[in-house]
């Protein structure tokens, strides 16, 4: 992973479709069961170990990625991977990519987009060529 891969795209999608830590978890969990639907309580016990969520706090995430056309819920509520667009795929790919390559260089750049103050944050983490 290059830091061309924190594209002004990229840094968008994350600004407007992962508010929190909290949430990338939740995509990458579905991202990397992608074939399956799943059930509130199955994402929560799908994330022990790397957080600590309540199924109301997952559920108010899934939503939110639903509402980003991130994922899909069925009748029976059941919630899967599926991007509504190959740009959001592509975005969830190069998520999933900077999450194991440089997780540190994404939580900043997740909750400094947060702040309308600091948008030009996610500059520093570009390099200049």
């Amino acid at each position: 992973m290059e830091d061309v891969d924190f594209s002004d795209d990229f840094c968008q999608f994350l600004q407007t479709s992962i508010p929190a830590v909290d949430v990338a978890e939740v995509l990458l969990y579905l991202r990397r069961n992608a074939g399956a639907s799943h059930s509130l309580p199955e994402i929560v016990a799908g994330l022990k170990g790397s957080t600590s969520l309540s199924e109301s706090e997952v559920e108010k995430h899934v939503e939110g990625l639903r509402a980003r056309q991130l994922v899909s819920i069925d009748a029976e509520k059941r919630v899967r991977f599926a991007p509504g667009s190959e740009a959001l795929g592509a975005h969830a790919a190069t998520l999933a990519a900077a999450y194991v390559e440089r997780p540190v260089t994404l939580i900043r750049v997740i909750y400094a987009l947060r702040d309308s103050k600091i948008k030009t944050f996610a500059e520093a983490f570009r390099i200049k060529r």
